[in-house]
């Protein structure tokens, strides 16, 4: 594991942005270290001196010795995973566990009320404040599961949680992801349990990541129902963008056009909610998509249809889009410059705004530039 990415994911494990942890360290050791040098260290771009390595070693509370490499990283970063929580967090969430259970906790209506901001507040805040909150909602949420509607608010909120953790990782997302949906289907709620397998269809489709595990569970929303619902949009355009992944074209298109004959019947008019699939998200849905099948033509009409009705106030968005043409430039044959255009529109968003699904896509198009380089020097 390289030691940037090592370095990014500590940061983003204390739910900081590059600009505080370059003001914590200037504030311990009197540096002028900027976020720009935080986020070439991340890149790779530079490597730390051993004054900076010290330095990184106290702010972010990891041993000296894993940074100089000495100690695996991703061993090290495994094992801190079971542990991440420090004990003054734990400490708080056990008090709030059992508070809630005392008190009975919030009412299925108040859950409800904060599915809704829950949704809306992740289509513009980052990974890791949105991980951290609804940890603390699953201890309480925990307490009060002696109803089904209540099953039903555990499995959105899973689902939610399980979106913080990138799907690469082959084990928290999809762990998550399957509790969700055993969850939702304590709930037998079928349209919770739809919604939830759909969702994270689509989640790990367009990450391009655990494939396999996305076909299941679209295929298993599929056979709970097929009336038209967001659940089962998610879920159909979550096995396209699996399909496209696989180099299957033809299974990619005819399943975009079974989506686009949902949205037709179950597009929503919301149009900020992760729960909400309005023409513009669904637009994005199909840029990246038809990107990676190398239709240039519909995924830039797919990109300037989504720009057309995109909420100024949802810029990760704009984002993603700008990040499809980087991969169409890829995918033409011009990688250096695709993914410098993809790299430009990352490192124009704020860190904090910054989501590991945006990550993912820049790896996947990084990743197009390794072949060019092993066949340039061959």
């Amino acid at each position: 594991m390289e030691l940037g990415a090592l370095i990014s994911d500590l940061r983003k494990a204390r739910g900081w942005s590059q600009g505080r942890l370059a003001s914590a360290i200037n504030k311990a050791y009197g540096t002028t270290l900027t976020r720009e040098y935080v986020s070439n260290w991340e890149r790779s771009k530079v490597t730390p001196g051993a004054f900076y390595l010290a330095a990184l070693s106290a702010t972010l509370d990891v041993p000296l010795a894993v940074l100089e490499g000495q100690v695996d990283r991703r061993e090290f970063l495994t094992d801190v995973a079971g542990v991440a929580i420090a004990p003054v967090v734990a400490s708080d969430l056990l008090s709030a566990g059992f508070a809630a259970r005392l008190s009975g906790g919030p009412s299925v209506d108040a859950w409800e009320a904060k599915l809704t901001t829950y949704g809306t507040e992740y289509m513009s805040l980052g990974a890791a404040d949105i991980q951290r909150r609804i940890s603390g909602e699953l201890v309480v949420v925990q307490q009060q599961l002696d109803t089904p509607r209540l099953w039903s608010v555990a499995s959105r909120l899973m689902t939610l949680y399980a979106k913080t953790f990138p799907g690469s990782d082959g084990s928290k997302a999809v762990h998550w992801y399957r509790m969700a949906a055993r969850a939702a289907d304590e709930s037998g709620d079928d349209d919770a349990r739809v919604w939830v397998r759909g969702r994270a269809a689509i989640a790990l489709g367009y990450e391009g990541a655990s494939l396999g595990v996305a076909d299941v569970l679209a295929d298993q929303a599929l056979a709970i129902s097929e009336r038209p619902s967001l659940g089962l949009l998610n879920a159909v355009m979550g096995k396209a963008h699996a399909a496209a992944l696989r180099g299957d074209r033809a299974t990619a298109l005819k399943l975009a056009e079974d989506g686009r004959r949902i949205f037709d019947k179950a597009g929503s008019y919301e149009q900020t909610s992760d729960y909400a699939v309005p023409w513009w998200r669904m637009n994005v849905f199909l840029s990246l998509l038809l990107a990676r099948l190398g239709d240039e033509q519909g995924a830039v009409q797919a990109q300037e249809a989504a720009r057309r009705e995109l909420p100024a106030e949802l810029p990760r968005f704009a984002t993603h889009l700008e990040m499809h043409r980087g991969l169409m430039l890829a995918r033409s044959g011009d990688v250096s410059g695709g993914t410098a255009y993809a790299r430009g529109a990352l490192d124009a968003l704020p860190p904090e705004k910054h989501s590991l699904t945006l990550r993912l896509l820049m790896e996947e198009i990084e990743e197009r530039a390794i072949p060019a380089s092993r066949s340039e020097h061959s």
